[in-house]
């Protein structure tokens, strides 16, 4: 499902899959599970980048370096609301990133500015922000 809606897109490009074994790794590290469709994506995608090479959807490894410098620095904790809650999966190419909320479990997708700590509902679903994301030709589509 998630390649074909991937392709659906000329200029966007998928990955090869993820294995089950760094997904588990990242669950591991985190102490949450990934959100189902988070899941199922990387599965299919390990990351996907838009045609100026944004990261729309992070790769596993990236998921998992990220989520766990945000949790472990210290200046971040001094700096910013807790990031334990979330779990952080791609960005905008600009600074700001897109998060599940994982305590308690949500479905829909979370930007988090950079410059203000502001965490935001900007889509209802995985496959919406996608969607959206490669459709939006460089704009901040959520804004």
């Amino acid at each position: 499902m998630w390649r074909e809606i991937v392709e659906e897109f000329p200029s966007a490009e998928p990955r090869e899959p993820a294995t089950p074994q760094s997904l588990e790794r990242i669950q591991a590290a985190l102490g949450v599970p990934l959100p189902g469709e988070l899941h199922s994506l990387l599965l299919e995608t390990d990351g996907v980048l838009d045609e100026y090479g944004t990261e729309v959807i992070w790769s596993a490894e990236r998921i998992l370096g990220d989520n766990v410098a945000f949790r472990g620095d210290e200046q971040y904790r001094t700096l910013y609301m807790p990031f334990d809650p979330l779990v952080f999966f791609g960005d905008n190419g600009g600074g700001d990133q897109f998060a599940f909320v994982c305590r308690p479990p949500r479905d829909e997708v979370f930007v988090w500015d950079h410059e203000t700590d502001g965490r935001n509902l900007v889509s209802p679903s995985l496959e919406a922000y996608v969607r959206s994301a490669l459709g939006s030709d460089g704009e901040d589509w959520y804004r």
